[in-house]
């Protein structure tokens, strides 16, 4: 019975994002402000997590099942991944090599920044 409590708290943590997600109009996806609110109720009671660890590790066992949707996509889909595979290739190598160039500029400023603090 343990493990259908813990299986319904972690669903009302992310209800409970959703909700809050789409009442605010937050663009956060509701799920991952669910798991962020869970983190706060973990971080403030730590029986909590005693209670989860069970069922989690249970759901991280079977964590493949949940890319099968993902791979069913795929397959529905694979018509159009090949009519449109050099531009979804071309989007994905042209968005890691602008994110890569975003962090280490930015960590280059942020270590220039750091130096001329160091200096002063």
């Amino acid at each position: 019975m343990a493990i259908l409590h813990a299986l319904a708290l972690l669903l009302a943590f992310q209800l409970i994002g959703e909700a809050a997600t789409f009442a605010l109009a937050l663009p956060v996806p509701g799920p991952v402000l669910g798991m962020a609110l869970l983190l706060a109720a973990v971080a403030l009671r730590r029986d909590l997590l005693a209670r989860l660890r069970p069922t989690a590790n249970t759901l991280l066992t079977h964590l493949s099942l949940l890319f099968v949707p993902a791979g069913v996509g795929v397959m529905v889909h694979g018509a159009r991944l090949a009519a449109e595979g050099v531009a979804i290739v071309v989007a994905m190598v042209v968005s890691t090599v602008l994110a890569m160039a975003a962090t280490a500029l930015t960590v280059r400023a942020l270590l220039r920044d750091d130096d001329q603090r160091q200096e002063r």
